[in-house]
């Protein structure tokens, strides 16, 4: 089997291209391709991963032409230019490395509060002109102030615990900051209105959102204390500038420090009149050490998953670690089949799914379970749809899914149970893994049996009768249909029961059509599985 091919389109450091190599990864370095548009767009069929940093812009042009890739991995925390939702459409997983420059993006918040505080810049300007102006830089002590945190992720957590140590109070806005979170970090949580009230300085490190695009504007300026100090190394856009502009000069804002910006390269900008603001370009991962950690954290990802299927920090796709890689993969095969066997099956528009994991399943990492579920479950419509893809795919059918764990409840270790409602029929199937690793049909229509799975199998549901099996059995023969195996199960005798058949290969539609016709079929449907 060929070796994996990744391009590497922007700068990466040599330590992450070697990285790449040494895992046995076919690697093509050329770090100034992101620039030529045109060029990168006639060659990315060849590749099965692209890194990237901020200059290599993953278009929906660029995904579509894509025909092999799998992956781009994100060298920073920063996704902006990548179209996630194309790539999540095409089954591309995004990946991005949010741990590797949290330290050096929070110290830079620090540096410019001081600075901001202090007007170390202008300070440092008049000085260099000879104007010894000490009167007119007075500056305000950070000691016993409280700092507003909007967003307390990796970054956030990073600058309140910095500024704690320099005895500053800290209040944090995050919706998904837990009470015992806040405890711990040593802030408290508070609502975004509290926090623009109570802050003399505020700092931004919250991802750009449709909910946090623009987040401090004029309403939010009008409740802030008059001279409070705001920064930003986060994502431009989360400010107005507009707004900035106009709380800078009428004294509401004190000052400012600003690493990003509505527009980037941002070399004409309105700030930049501004004598109370601090700017810099972009710089809040601009350290050797955070270039080299994103870099060879980016690579180890992007080899984990072509070489193991370890999915690492992707933003369209349940992370996989290498660890329960090798776990999960029966399972996941296991969620792929009952998935598939359902959509073969149900030939009207699907309203609902509910997954069901069982016992030591549930303990498993089921967000991966369930994507790969949905990918079999509408395989049979789209061709194409894998893990990454499905749950875009089935949220856009507006088809409704629900996830149940409950612990073990049968003679079974763990299993899974697929249930898919209709306008007028429900649908059920599970299944579990033995020690061998292959997936099991143990239930279908809550009726219970035990039956492997086969690459060709027909699905009959039929009454109860005698000569059932005779039948089937002279039909089959008579049109060289061979049935390699067989398994039946029933609720009651007489009533309603089930068999499958594994035949060796594709059975024709007139044969199929005969075993319709005899009374006691209810349904005939030929399966194909990919085992």
């Amino acid at each position: 089997m060929a070796a994996p091919k990744v391009l590497v389109s922007d700068k990466l450091s040599e330590t992450a291209v070697q990285i790449f190599r040494d895992r046995g990864i076919d690697v093509d370095f050329m770090p100034e391709l992101g620039k030529d548009k045109e060029k990168l767009l006639s060659i990315i069929d060849q590749y099965d991963g692209l890194a990237i940093r901020s200059a290599t812009k993953a278009t929906e042009k660029l995904i579509e032409a894509a025909a092999k890739l799998k992956v781009i991995g994100r060298a920073g925390i920063g996704v902006d230019n990548v179209d996630i939702p194309a790539a999540s459409r095409k089954g591309i997983i995004v990946m991005n490395t949010p741990f590797g420059n949290s330290i050096t993006t929070a110290e830079h918040a620090i540096a410019l509060i001081f600075a901001v505080a202090r007007e170390l810049p202008a300070a440092d300007t008049s000085t260099r002109a000879g104007k010894w102006e000490k009167s007119k830089f007075m500056g305000v002590e950070i000691t016993g102030k409280t700092l507003g945190v909007i967003g307390c992720g990796n970054i956030g957590a990073v600058v309140a615990s910095r500024a704690i140590g320099l005895k500053m109070n800290v209040v944090a806005f995050d919706p998904f900051l837990s009470e015992e979170r806040a405890v711990k970090l040593g802030v408290e949580k508070v609502d975004l209105d509290t926090l623009l009230a109570r802050a003399d300085f505020i700092t931004l490190h919250t991802p750009m959102t449709d909910k946090t695009r623009g987040i401090i504007n004029a309403a939010a300026f009008a409740k802030m204390k008059t001279g409070v100090r705001i920064v930003n190394c986060a994502r431009g856009g989360l400010i107005v500038e507009a707004d900035l502009v106009e709380a800078l000069k009428s004294g509401k804002v004190a000052g400012a420090g600003i690493d990003v910006f509505e527009t980037e390269p941002a070399t004409e900008n309105p700030l930049f009149d501004m004598p109370n603001v601090v700017c810099t370009p972009h710089l809040g991962a601009s350290t050797s050490e955070a270039q080299e950690n994103v870099a060879v954290q980016v690579a180890e990802q992007m080899s984990d998953y072509l070489l193991k299927g370890a999915v690492s920090n992707a933003i369209n796709m349940p992370s996989i670690t290498a660890e329960e890689a090798p776990v999960l993969k029966p399972f996941v095969k296991l969620a792929e089949v009952l998935g598939s066997f359902v959509g073969q099956v149900t030939e009207s528009a699907i309203q609902e799914v509910e997954i069901l994991f069982d016992g030591s399943v549930a303990h498993m990492n089921t967000k991966a379970l369930i994507s790969a579920t949905l990918a079999g479950l509408i395989r049979p419509q789209v061709s194409d749809v894998n893990m990454v893809s499905a749950p875009i795919m089935v949220k856009e059918r507006g088809i409704q899914v629900s996830e149940v764990k409950r612990d073990k409840s049968g003679v079974f270790d763990g299993y899974i149970k697929l249930t898919v409602k209709t306008a007028n029929q429900t649908r059920s199937v599970a299944g579990t893994c033995f020690v061998d690793g292959k997936p099991r049909f143990i239930q279908i229509k809550d009726i219970n049996l035990d039956a492997e799975i086969g690459q060709h199998m027909i699905y009959l549901t039929n009454k109860d009768t005698p000569g059932t099996i005779g039948m089937l059995g002279t039909v089959f023969g008579k049109n060289d249909v061979n049935i390699a195996n067989f398994q039946l199960g029933r609720k009651d005798q007489g009533g309603d029961a089930i068999a499958l058949l594994y035949v060796d290969g594709p059975v024709p539609d007139a044969v199929l059509d005969e075993v319709r016709s005899h009374d006691q079929i209810t349904s005939a449907k030929a399966l194909q599985f990919e085992i």
